[in-house]
């Protein structure tokens, strides 16, 4: 019987990525399964070379990596095909930059792996009508309806992350001035601005539903949102609080916290926001990764240009859909 080896830094730092892809990223299952297939197969090919922990990886190993998968495996077989080979890619540098944000390696080594060029998926926000229907789930009196209401208008109001949201501590808040201090990916602080409507649920809830939700061994510390047990409330715990919101307001499982970050950044471009303050409020290093939020949708596009083009006007009557 073949006895399974013992788990190393590297089995440790990959289930570690999958927990941030679940529960801060909100990953479907399907998608879930093809970054651990992915993975499984990176680590083996790491152990082949001797590597335990993702901190012995070198840029020239992930090189050696990504040639493999343009080549027939093992010496038999066809390579990978173009789009499979662009995935595997893609989780390779997903978990290295997880593993550097995490404080788990120093450096990233897939840094000078060409990113692969694979479609740029438009991101699916809620309406702002959806939102307002998640929000008005959420507006019983109890301490836990409180918080729920809290933490929705937060993620939406300020479009923070899952793990920033967690991590608030009360002295992060100055609510009276509508600003909040988040500690970012790579420790990094800023202030983001919060509207009326976060502000005024969060002081409701730190008012009259975090007291009761205080217990003697909870060990809640200065944390802002706490469980039912009295502790820091987890990124699970609002995965699972968020998306039982939307299944009540009719969403069915498209709502994560995730999403709601989503809408907050694609409200504000559609309002006009320059897409460099969308940039900052979000806390994005590079601003190609917020300009994902300036696609628009068809039905948008065609409403401006029927607005705006003096020849997209049509007679009474007429239809988009009339030959003319």
């Amino acid at each position: 019987m073949a006895v399974e080896p013992a788990p190393d830094a590297l089995d440790d730092a990959v289930a570690e990525h999958a927990s941030f892809l679940a529960v801060e990223r909100g990953l479907r299952p399907n998608t879930l399964a093809a970054y651990r297939r992915d993975l499984q197969a990176y680590t083996r090919f790491l152990r082949h070379h001797g590597v335990r922990g993702p901190d012995a990886v070198t840029p020239a190993l992930v090189g050696e990596y990504a040639g493999s998968l343009h080549t027939p495996r093992n010496g038999h077989g066809a390579p990978l095909a173009p789009a499979s080979a662009a995935r595997a890619l893609v989780a390779v540098r997903s978990f290295h930059r997880f593993c550097v944000d995490e404080g788990l390696a120093a450096a990233d080594p897939s840094d000078d792996v060409a990113p692969p060029r694979v479609p740029t998926g438009i991101p699916k926000p809620l309406t702002e009508t959806e939102v307002a229907a998640l929000l008005a789930t959420a507006d019983g009196p109890e301490p836990r309806g409180l918080r729920d209401r809290a933490i929705l208008e937060v993620l939406y109001g300020a479009g923070v992350r899952n793990s920033e949201l967690v991590g608030l501590d009360r002295a992060d808040l100055d609510l009276d001035a509508g600003m909040v201090r988040v500690l970012g990916k790579g420790a990094k602080e800023r202030l983001v601005p919060v509207g009326r409507p976060a502000r005024e649920a969060t002081a409701a809830y730190l008012a009259a539903g975090r007291p009761e939700l205080v217990r003697p061994r909870g060990r809640a510390g200065d944390a802002v949102f706490l469980n039912a047990r009295g502790g820091r409330l987890t990124r699970q715990g609002v995965w699972m609080l968020v998306h039982a919101a939307g299944e009540r307001a009719g969403l069915g499982e498209r709502v994560y916290p995730h999403v709601l970050r989503h809408s907050c950044a694609t409200h504000m471009v559609d309002r006009g926001a320059d897409i460099r303050v969308v940039q900052e409020l979000l806390g994005h290093a590079s601003l190609a990764t917020t300009q994902v939020y300036t696609q628009v949708s068809a039905a948008r596009l065609r409403a401006v240009y029927d607005a705006a083009h003096p020849r997209a006007r049509r007679p009474a009557g007429d239809s988009p859909g009339e030959p003319r």
